[in-house]
C-alpha cells in the first residue's frame, strides 16, 4: 500500500476571496494520486514575541507548529506586498521557526508560487521568501518557477481555473513539486516513517 504524502499549504493572503487561496485549492484538485494538500491557516497567529513564548506557547502557535511538523512538505502560495511577502506570512514563518533549534520547517521540501493581478506575478515576494526558506534549511523547488500574473482573470465563479494553459501549468508545477518532495524527503524507516 502506498503512503499518502501530505503537503501543508500556507497561503500568504488572509482575504476570504483571495486569488492565492483559489490557486492553492486549484493545486489541491490537480495533485497527483497519493498527494494531499491541506491549507494551514495563519490568520489567528499572534505576532511572534519571545516574551509570550516564555510565558507559555499560545494555542494557535502550537497548532500551527504541529500541523507543519505533521506534513511531508510545505507549499507557499503568496501575493506580493511592497516587493516582499505579506506580514501575516512572515509572522507565520517566525512562529514556525521558533523556539531556536526546534524549527517546524527544518529539512522539509518547499515550493513557492506567487500570484498577482500585475504582470510580474509577485516575482519580488517569490524571491524574497526563498531567502528565508534557504535559511530555514528547506530544499526549495527551483524549476518550474511559478510567477502567475494576471491572476484576477484566471478563476471562474466556482474557483476552477478557466484557462487550459494555466491549468496545465498548475498541474505541471504540482507534479514537479510532488517529485521534488519524494527526492528530498527523509528516508522511510521500517516503522513507517
Amino acid at each position: 500500500m502506498t503512503q499518502t504524502r501530505k503537503i501543508a499549504v500556507i497561503v500568504g493572503s488572509l482575504r476570504k476571496e483571495s486569488l492565492n487561496r483559489k490557486a492553492a485549492l486549484a493545486l489541491a484538485r490537480l495533485a497527483p494520486p497519493g498527494v494531499e494538500l491541506e491549507i494551514v491557516e495563519i490568520g489567528d497567529l499572534p505576532l511572534y514575541d519571545e516574551d509570550i513564548e516564555a510565558a507559555g506557547v499560545p494555542g494557535p502557535w502550537a497548532r500551527f507548529r504541529d500541523e507543519i511538523k505533521a506534513s511531508d512538505a510545505v507549499l507557499f502560495v503568496t501575493p506580493e506586498y511592497n516587493r516582499s511577502v505579506p506580514g501575516a506570512l512572515k509572522n507565520a514563518i517566525d512562529v514556525g521557526s521558533r523556539p531556536y533549534g526546534a524549527s517546524a520547517f527544518a529539512g522539509k521540501p518547499a515550493a513557492v508560487m506567487s500570484l498577482s493581478q500585475g504582470a510580474i506575478g509577485g516575482f519580488g515576494a517569490n524571491h524574497h521568501l526563498r531567502q528565508s526558506l534557504v535559511f530555514l534549511g528547506m530544499p526549495v523547488l527551483q524549476q518550474p518557477e511559478a510567477y502567475v500574473g494576471g491572476a484576477g482573470a484566471l478563476f471562474g465563479a466556482n474557483g476552477d481555473i478557466t484557462d487550459d494553459g494555466t491549468r496545465d501549468f498548475f498541474r505541471t508545477f504540482i507534479e514537479a513539486f510532488a517529485a521534488w518532495m519524494e527526492q528530498n524527503s527523509e528516508p522511510q524507516v521500517a516503522s513507517g516513517r
